[in-house]
């Protein structure tokens, strides 16, 4: 199995070039975190690739960023990145939208272009060996076809007017917004927006948005970044934010579970995923997490690990007991 943490520092110092491709700005702990090496590994590593003439611009406390208009050849994927593509592929088709789909399949033409025979044949033979079906609580939902139009108006900062139901008072009205950020949960897309008809942050559903009309105003107001706002949500609502690390190997138990219990985003850290969660309930939480606990950590907060705790003694109490009747 592939592992960032135990590649040979060549591989490692290629693939800490690619991700410097791969962003405006790649600050030294996002390196670090990736591969688990230390502060003063990644300084190490990223002077070599100056040495070999890599123009790399380096600002303390913003990070790195290669010089522009500098590019290196095509990189040619590996199996397992290629066929990691073709899986998201089968993602996107149905959680998505028609014209994300249709921009997805154009990227994965690009990608089969320039894969040797060996993993172009590959993705050919395990095509129909990969599906994603939705679960009988996970509903069917019309995105529009709108995804694309709200993140390229989030990207250019455009102010946009669209027609929304509103569910709670069953009425459509038209609103001019400042998109910020969109977000998958439970079935539904939304998207967050600063509404300047409530001059205030609102939630809207993608799917009840009817019309979208982009409009050439650029707003120019300091908005909060979405996971910004999403955890200022949860304060507000008297939600708790959970960290825990799994193991690799328990994850895919728990894919279709995370959902049910506030998931919010994860990361890959060595060999355990760190995976947030905004839970209305820290004691159903708590026994949730009983379930898989042998195989994960609690970062935080500490009053989930002390719950969690005082469960695990109740549990072990009371088995020795009945053990003893015995």
């Amino acid at each position: 199995m592939f592992n960032l943490v135990d590649m040979n520092r060549i591989d490692r110092v290629s693939a800490i070039l690619i991700q410097l491709q791969s962003r405006r700005v790649v600050k030294a702990i996002d390196i670090s975190e990736r591969f688990n090496i230390s502060l003063r590994t990644v300084y190490r590593d990223v002077k070599t690739l100056e040495e070999a003439g890599i123009p790399i611009i380096g600002e303390a406390g913003v990070g790195y960023s290669i010089m522009d208009g500098y590019r290196l050849p095509p990189v040619m994927f590996t199996r397992e990145e290629a066929t990691a593509f073709l899986t998201a592929e089968k993602f996107i088709e149905k959680l998505t939208d028609a014209s994300t789909t249709e921009h997805h399949k154009s990227a994965m033409y690009k990608i089969r272009a320039i894969l040797k025979t060996a993993e172009k044949n590959l993705l050919e033979d395990i095509d129909s060996s990969i599906e994603v079906l939705k679960s009988h609580a996970q509903l069917r939902v019309n995105n529009k076809d709108h995804i694309q139009t709200l993140l390229n108006s989030i990207a250019k900062k455009n102010v946009i007017t669209i027609d929304y139901f509103a569910h709670h008072s069953q009425e459509h009205t038209k609103r001019n917004i400042e998109p910020i950020g969109i977000f998958y949960k439970d079935s539904y897309w939304h998207l967050i927006a600063y509404c300047r008809m409530r001059n205030d942050y609102r939630d809207f559903r993608i799917d009840r948005i009817n019309n979208v009309l982009v409009t050439e105003t650029i707003f120019n107001n300091k908005h909060p970044t979405l996971k910004a706002y999403i955890a200022q949500t949860a304060r507000e609502q008297e939600l708790d934010m959970v960290v825990i690390k799994v193991d690799k190997q328990i994850y895919s138990y728990l894919e279709q579970q995370k959902y049910y219990s506030g998931f919010v985003s994860e990361k890959t850290i060595g060999n355990q995923i760190e995976m947030t969660f905004l839970t209305t309930s820290l004691e159903g939480f708590a026994r949730w997490f009983m379930m898989f606990g042998d195989k994960a950590e609690i970062i935080s907060p500490d009053n989930l690990k002390e719950r969690v705790a005082v469960i695990a003694s109740a549990i072990a109490q009371k088995n020795l007991q009945f053990s003893n009747s015995y």
